[in-house]
């Protein structure tokens, strides 16, 4: 009995604890996820590289991608106190180096440097839980209209030249997960993308038996972008 009566004075005192705590946090923000407009911009890094499918299985490229940097806006708007409408316009940059391991020869013939700096535009819907004190889990996903500066579309000049070429206009769509954590001043949301690409961005060279893309059934961006937002 004796064992039974101390147990539950530990379990009171432990369980009144916890609610005194519960009651000391303080909750920044309140008033925040009722606005029906806000704004925010981002910071982040990305990893690139392609997804690539052959005609031929005698045909093989190894991607070599450096890591790179995201920067832009963001516009959101509530439908429901559990989702968002958002569009992220900004800037995307990446470098990655093709080696055309099918190909004999030195590295001007092997390899090609691609340079990417992107136009983003997403148009992404946001699901988040219910806030728990200072912080809110969400998942967020849709696509995204990419306009790629450094495609090389339009130069007459391809891989013959030393000029591998991709599309200027593409498509993506997105997924991903992160949290908003409300600080006194601002809210700080990190988050992880993945991101794809809808349409092939391959554009072929003029001969169509071209040792570097004659054989490319499907070439399409895919990364992993980590990205730090403030609003």
């Amino acid at each position: 009995m004796k064992k039974v009566f101390v147990t539950s004075i530990l379990c009171f005192f432990i369980l009144n604890n916890s609610i005194a705590q519960k009651r000391d946090i303080v909750q920044y923000k309140q008033n925040w996820d009722k606005q029906i407009v806000f704004w925010g911009y981002y910071l982040g890094l990305n990893k690139k590289d392609f997804k690539i499918s052959y005609i031929t299985p005698d045909t093989f490229i190894n991607v070599t991608s450096s890591s790179g940097f995201e920067v832009g806006l963001i516009g959101d708007i509530r439908l429901h106190k559990n989702i968002n409408l958002r569009l992220e316009p900004g800037l995307s940059s990446n470098t990655k180096t093709l080696e055309f391991t099918n190909i004999e020869g030195n590295d001007n013939v092997r390899l090609r440097e691609v340079n990417g700096t992107y136009l983003r535009i997403p148009l992404l819907l946001k699901f988040s839980t219910d806030r728990l004190n200072n912080m809110r889990p969400y998942v967020v996903g849709g696509v995204s209209y990419d306009f790629n500066f450094s495609s090389n579309q339009d130069n007459p000049n391809d891989n013959l030249d030393g000029e591998f070429r991709m599309t200027k206009n593409n498509f993506m769509y997105e997924v991903g997960v992160g949290v908003d954590l409300y600080l006194p001043y601002f809210i700080f949301s990190p988050s992880i993308r993945g991101v794809f690409a809808i349409n092939n961005e391959l554009v072929r060279d003029v001969d169509p038996n071209s040792q570097w893309t004659g054989n490319i059934d499907y070439f399409g961006t895919r990364g992993i972008f980590i990205k730090f937002a403030f609003h």
